[in-house]
């Protein structure tokens, strides 16, 4: 399966580093995903979750013939970060004929724990 980067993961400068059924960890920069007080903004977080969980469900939606389409996202933000990059690793919580369930863990350079995401993606026949 070949990867492709949405526009918003593109801005958000969202490198995947590895991907697998079982595993998909990708990296984002601090720096361009700020809130107004110089904090990673949460909105970013759940974009990079988003991504992540979505993409580990369309890994496992590809042999099925089907494709994954979010149907919900829920974070828990930890703590904050000001620079760097960030490191998300999505593993299954569910895979199933018809749903998956991610959970997603962001940390910081230090390795220490942002965000805890957890995605549902539905899996539907494509168009």
């Amino acid at each position: 399966m070949q990867l492709q980067l949405g526009e918003l993961d593109q801005k958000l400068g969202i490198e995947l580093e590895e991907a697998s059924i079982e595993r998909v960890v990708a990296r984002m920069p601090v720096a361009g995903n700020r809130q107004p007080y110089g904090q990673l903004h949460g909105g970013a977080s759940l974009a990079f979750g988003e991504f992540l969980g979505s993409w580990a469900a369309s890994l496992h939606a590809a042999p099925l013939g089907k494709v994954a389409v979010g149907v919900e996202i829920s974070a828990t933000h930890h703590r904050a970060a000001r620079e760097g990059q960030v490191t998300g690793v999505a593993t299954p919580l569910h895979l199933g004929q018809r749903l998956t369930t991610h959970q997603i863990q962001i940390t910081d350079n230090s390795g220490h724990l942002l965000s805890t995401i957890r995605v549902t993606n539905l899996l539907v026949d494509p168009n």
